[in-house]
């Protein structure tokens, strides 16, 4: 396949090196320093190999910030922050072709989460994600291969790419389908070495990951405190679990059910220790944080399929106060 990752930060630049090492044709829709890195010093892979040594490698990549440039894609990896999905969207068209696939590896509920979801109400759309529809008219969900990353990396400094821990990818079509698009997508990046599985239900997956986010990263924004002290604080945790509990009533609703008690799912992240969290490294980044498909969404449906969340309002009431003083979330 012909690859072009839109994006290189740490998940967009790993998935851009391991696929580069395995001989794929990547290129990367790039701005600013990263750009200017990519330029003069190629991009940087930190990993450890399979002795458990650090190995560094510098891959040649083609770069640029104008998506025309690089033309018609055949996979198109969409890896930035949600808070620039509506940039990209006005951007990608020149990279899709007709048979263009578009892998979309975000955090929080992405534009395409209801297309063939089935056990939603019809007609679900979500103005914190997709304002007007704007970004679903660009990228069609049609054309989408959904893809949750459950792994660490980390951008030591533009272009330089460090792989800290884990190693698994899963993907799947919006409508569940395992055809030929996802076993190929499936395919490339296990022989890229990632850890990858197919997926009939990818939405299942999304909302399973955003459960555990959409709590300890808001307020790890807040406080500044990584995921172990968070958790270690009773108080704090419990405020966690009695907003887990209305976003699992509401998955219920929309056909995405958990089946585990918030505790259950405190005790695994408690094992990541004292982790830092994306956003909490946007805010100390000074980079706009991504409220508002990690949490605003969720009350977006919430009010849609008829759920109360004023714990979820209480936790984004606080979280986009904190980020708007810093000037990370646009005023009302």
């Amino acid at each position: 396949m012909k690859i072009c990752v839109y994006g290189l930060g740490a998940i967009g630049g790993l998935m851009a090196a391991k696929l580069i090492k395995t001989g794929n044709p990547v290129s990367a829709v790039a701005r600013g320093a990263t750009l200017e890195a990519l330029r003069r010093d190629g991009l940087t892979l930190i990993d450890t190999d399979a002795a458990g040594q650090r190995q560094r490698t510098v891959l040649p990549i083609e770069a640029s910030e104008r998506p025309a440039e690089l033309g018609v894609q055949d996979l198109v990896i969409v890896a930035v922050k949600t808070t620039a999905l509506a940039a990209v969207a006005r951007e990608i068209r020149p990279l899709l072709g007709p048979d263009t696939i578009v892998l979309s590896a975000m955090n929080g509920i992405p534009w395409w989460f209801f297309h063939g979801l089935t056990g939603a109400p019809p007609s679900m759309q979500l103005e914190s994600v997709d304002p007007a529809g704007a970004i679903s008219r660009a990228i069609p969900p049609e054309r989408v291969v959904g893809c949750v990353v459950h792994l660490a990396a980390t951008t030591e400094k533009p272009g330089v790419i460090r792989h800290v821990a884990d190693n698994r990818l899963i993907v799947g079509a919006p409508d569940g389908a395992l055809g030929p698009r996802v076993q190929a997508i499936r395919d490339m990046l296990a022989t890229a070495g990632f850890n990858t599985v197919a997926s009939e239900r990818i939405q299942q997956e999304i909302w399973f990951k955003l459960w555990g986010n959409m709590t300890v990263n808001p307020i790890s924004a807040i406080t500044g405190a990584t995921g172990d002290r968070i958790l270690d604080d009773d108080n704090v945790r419990h405020f966690m679990s009695a907003i887990m509990r209305e976003a699992a009533h509401i998955g219920q609703r929309i056909g995405v059910p958990i089946d585990i008690d918030p505790e259950e799912r405190h005790v695994l992240t408690r094992k990541l220790g004292a982790f830092r969290t994306s956003m909490l490294q946007d805010v100390e980044a000074g980079k706009p944080v991504e409220l508002d498909a990690m949490v605003a969404a969720v009350i977006e449906i919430g009010r849609q399929v008829g759920v109360a969340t004023p714990c979820t309002d209480a936790l984004f009431g606080l979280a986009r106060l904190h980020a708007r003083v810093r000037g990370l979330y646009p005023d009302a």
